[in-house]
């Protein structure tokens, strides 16, 4: 196993993680600064009577108190879904908690891999679905949950489910759903912004008598549109480099990077749950049939990219294409009753 290369892989993710989410404060500004010259071109914000340029000055210098305005938002935001969010992703997914009683054995995967971290064991919930899927969710100890679905326990040796588990509790160590809530928050006020903005727009009685009205509508709309597309890449490309990282991490923690090639090649085609977008960007493996252009708007690698990076930095084995076939029972973890 390829430990120096694994890790390297690891600390190269994280670092670009860190680089994307400091980028959102900037859209934040940008989009705010955008909001601003469509208001002063619909007469919402009274201009300068000036030149264009001095209306847009005045947009600038106004962000004083905008952005910090926009700063509380966030953090009530960010508090609704601190008390929240379990409850929130519990009813979008019809997730249910699970007890020791009710599958030991599934329970004791996840005990295990915890207590050889030293951490104390995420709450167990599971999904009745026959898709294949998983995702770890919570912002702190105490908090954290790792749900499964009843498709993935079905299907996957025991050995495999191990290895999900261990992924998601690579999510859990690495604080990468903190991570995503956060990105989430920020892209929330984002929409929330626009709406409003938007919302006021259509029932307002603003003058359009400021003669740079065209331009400043048009600038504005043109700034704030990139502000908006940006973040939304940003927190596809977070959940995308948090996948590669947790797919190492699973291999850290089972020392088995063919459990997780041979996981991630039965849920490949099988993972499809229906979840909002925030959600989605949790999940295991998410793979619509339309990312977009490039890829740009997939909130997951390609399970073949994941395996690709499992066998050169873990030194695992591809078997190719899972073909459908009938394991005995004793090679599968029980369902939970």
């Amino acid at each position: 196993m390829q430990a120096v290369g694994l890790q390297t892989h690891i600390w190269a993710n994280n670092t670009r993680s860190i680089v994307l989410l400091a980028m959102f404060p900037v859209l934040l500004v940008l989009v705010l600064y955008g909001l601003q010259l469509v208001l002063m071109g619909f007469g919402i914000i009274q201009g300068t009577g000036g030149t264009l340029g001095d209306d847009m000055a005045l947009a600038g210098r106004m962000l004083g108190w905008t952005v910090p305005a926009a700063a509380v938002m966030a953090a009530i935001w960010f508090a609704i879904a601190y008390f929240g969010s379990q409850a929130m992703i519990d009813a979008m997914t019809g997730a249910r908690k699970v007890e020791r009683r009710d599958n030991p054995e599934l329970y004791n995967l996840l005990e295990n891999l915890a207590i050889s971290r030293g951490m104390q064991t995420p709450t167990l919930r599971i999904i009745e679905t026959d898709q294949l899927n998983a995702y770890a969710s919570g912002l702190h100890e105490g908090r954290y949950s790792v749900t499964v679905t009843r498709g993935l326990i079905n299907t996957l040796t025991r050995d495999e489910v191990e290895a999900v588990l261990a992924h998601e509790l690579t999510h859990v160590i690495n604080k990468d759903v903190r991570t995503m809530v956060i990105a989430s928050i920020f892209a929330g006020i984002l929409s929330v912004m626009a709406e409003l903005v938007f919302r006021g727009l259509f029932f307002s009685r603003g003058s359009r008598d400021n003669k740079n009205a065209g331009p400043l509508i048009l600038i504005g709309i043109a700034i704030a549109a990139i502000g908006f597309a940006l973040a939304f890449v940003i927190r596809m490309m977070l959940s995308r480099t948090r996948e590669f990282v947790a797919d190492a991490g699973a291999v850290e923690l089972t020392k088995n990077p063919d459990s997780m090639i041979s996981a991630l090649r039965k849920i490949e085609g099988r993972s499809t749950l229906k979840a909002p977008d925030e959600v989605q960007g949790m999940f295991l493996d998410n793979q619509p049939e339309k990312a977009g252009i490039m890829g740009l708007f997939a909130t997951h690698p390609p399970i073949s990219k994941r395996i690709e990076a499992l066998v050169k930095f873990g030194g695992g084995r591809d078997s190719g294409p899972w073909s459908q076939q009938t394991y005995a029972p004793s090679t599968s973890v029980p369902s939970a009753g």
